[in-house]
C-alpha cells in the first residue's frame, strides 16, 4: 500500500500543469481569427452552393443558406 507507481502519459499526449495553465484559452485576436476564417468560410460555400444551383436549374432558398449574418 505505501509504493505508488511512477506512471508516465502515453507518448504524444498533452500534460496539464500550473506553468502551461495561461495558455489553454485563446487569446481575443484568436478568437477573431478563427471567426473571421469562419465567415470566410462560409461566404465561399454560399458561393459554391449558389454556383451549383444555377449549374443544375435549381434556386437555393433564402432560408437555406448558410450565413449568419
Amino acid at each position: 500500500m505505501g509504493e505508488q507507481e511512477n506512471v508516465q502519459p502515453a507518448e504524444g499526449v498533452a500534460t496539464y500543469s500550473v506553468a502551461s495553465e495561461g495558455r489553454g484559452d485563446p487569446t481575443t485576436q484568436q478568437m477573431r481569427t478563427v471567426g473571421q476564417r469562419r465567415r470566410e468560410a462560409e461566404r465561399k460555400l454560399d458561393l459554391h452552393l449558389e454556383e451549383a444551383s444555377h449549374k443544375d436549374g435549381t434556386s437555393v432558398t433564402e432560408g437555406e443558406g448558410h450565413s449568419e449574418g
